[in-house]
């Protein structure tokens, strides 16, 4: 009787697409193609996002540098002038008095995707709460005024007292915005709302770099060399009394303008730095997903052709 052998085509070894282990295979290989896609997406906006951020780091730069030694110039002659006068030059706002109510005025960002920017802006003024005012703080007698959205949001989570109408200044950055905000301040002082008012903000030293500074704003604060007050070397013209009248409200406006432009800074370099770190990572990921899919493709061919060939083996015998 001759022998019949079934054609390889038609034998059940050959139905490579029915068989349950091909099947997870090409299930695996699918999952991390779809992976490797993801990451690529991911990664061009990270790099899109850096190159963003890398600009307008360049213009934010520019307007701090040029703003903070006139910023800093004028904060140093105001000091000095009080410190060295006798008597109540500076009306209310140099008077220290029993500090019962306190106002943070905190300057983070409107977005995130900046790294721990915004997250140590409120470290910041939430260690110096905890250390400075625990007493005003377990009363309820601290209030915080947010510029930025971030910060009125992580206040609010923990229940803060707020004073929300500047939250929203980066949306339309200018030294007439930021004068608002400085301005309902130093009236709520005036009026005895706040007995103490801290600025924190974050301090730009390059795109890698912040401090991150609790600042006093009010009263204005004195220099005094070992206890004692300093002397001040100014000639003034027309009367000293005249000129702090006029030029104390502006400096303090010039003050807040200050942290604002350097906390605008700070967050663009934050995010450049944090996009730029993504991007690597991204870069990284897809090294390991691109090695996984070759083994696992590699894999699946060599289990292919031994079933292939292991079937024919017993075709033959």
């Amino acid at each position: 009787m001759e022998n019949y052998q079934l054609p390889i085509q038609n034998y059940p070894w050959n139905c490579l697409s029915l068989r349950p282990n091909s099947i997870e295979m090409s299930g695996q290989l699918k999952e991390v193609r779809i992976r490797i896609g993801s990451v690529k997406t991911t990664q061009q906006i990270t790099k899109a996002m850096k190159m963003v951020s890398a600009a307008k780091l360049r213009r934010a730069t520019d307007a701090i540098v040029q703003m903070r030694p006139y910023a800093e110039k004028l904060q140093e002659m105001l000091s000095n002038i009080i410190s060295s006068s006798e008597g109540d030059l500076g009306g209310d706002l140099s008077k220290e008095r029993e500090i019962k109510k306190v106002l943070f005025i905190v300057v983070t960002s409107d977005r995130g995707l900046c790294g721990a920017f915004n997250t140590n802006v409120f470290k910041a003024a939430k260690a110096k709460m905890d250390s400075h005012y625990a007493a005003q703080y377990a009363a309820g007698n601290i209030t915080v005024l947010p510029i930025g959205k971030k910060g009125m949001e992580a206040f609010e989570r923990i229940g803060m007292n707020m004073e929300n109408d500047f939250w929203n200044t980066f949306s339309d950055l200018s030294f007439e915005n930021v004068k608002k905000a400085a301005e309902y301040a130093r009236q709520a002082y005036l009026d005895n709302k706040y007995d103490k008012i801290e600025v924190v903000y974050s301090k730009f030293k390059n795109a890698a770099t912040q401090e991150f500074i609790c600042e006093d704003h009010l009263p204005i604060p004195r220099i005094e060399n070992d206890g004692e007050a300093v002397q001040s070397d100014f000639l003034f013209e027309p009367s000293k009394e005249v000129l702090i009248e006029e030029l104390m409200p502006k400096i303090l406006n010039t003050q807040v303008y200050k942290a604002v432009l350097d906390s605008n800074a700070s967050e663009h370099g934050a995010r450049m730095t944090a996009m730029d770190k993504a991007t690597e990572n991204a870069e990284e990921l897809l090294k390991d997903l691109k090695l996984t899919y070759n083994r696992a493709r590699q894999a699946a061919i060599t289990t292919e052709l031994t079933e292939i060939v292991s079937g024919a083996s017993a075709l033959e015998g």
